[in-house]
């Protein structure tokens, strides 16, 4: 094998294992420092990763941490990209468990989904948050 087949270029990795759907978008997260490679943040899509090489950044609001097995010479289907790499991410927490509590939820807070308050319930949530000055 050469020289320049054991590195890839991060942004063009992070593509082919389809963690970013184009390439433009891989390099602009490297370009903004949203990629810590082995514990170094690196700010061009041209730094290079290697089999063994660990990767942090954050796909969405969860923190994804891989370790690159492979890399890839296209960007090819879900089951082939799955295979450049093993996921070692903390495991992902439903919003439903992160607000169970219900000292933790904010003063007033209303359930996803339940629509706008009528103003009977306006009203009662103004006087619950001490805000009822006009009434």
């Amino acid at each position: 094998m050469t020289e320049l087949a054991e590195k890839l270029r991060v942004d063009k990795w992070l593509w082919h294992a389809r963690f970013y759907k184009t390439r433009s978008l891989a390099s602009k997260a490297c370009q903004a420092g949203h990629i810590v490679v082995n514990g170094h943040s690196i700010a061009k899509a041209s730094a290079t990763v290697s089999v063994g090489d660990h990767l942090q950044f954050f796909q969405g609001p969860h923190l994804r941490v891989v370790e690159v097995v492979a890399l890839g010479e296209r960007r090819g289907p879900a089951p082939e990209a799955q295979a450049l790499y093993t996921d070692h991410s903390p495991p992902r927490v439903a919003k439903k468990e992160a607000v169970s509590d219900i000292r933790t939820a904010p003063v007033g807070a209303r359930e996803a989904g339940s629509g706008r308050p009528t103003k009977a319930e306006r009203r009662a949530l103004d006087r619950l948050r001490g805000d009822d000055e006009d009434i």
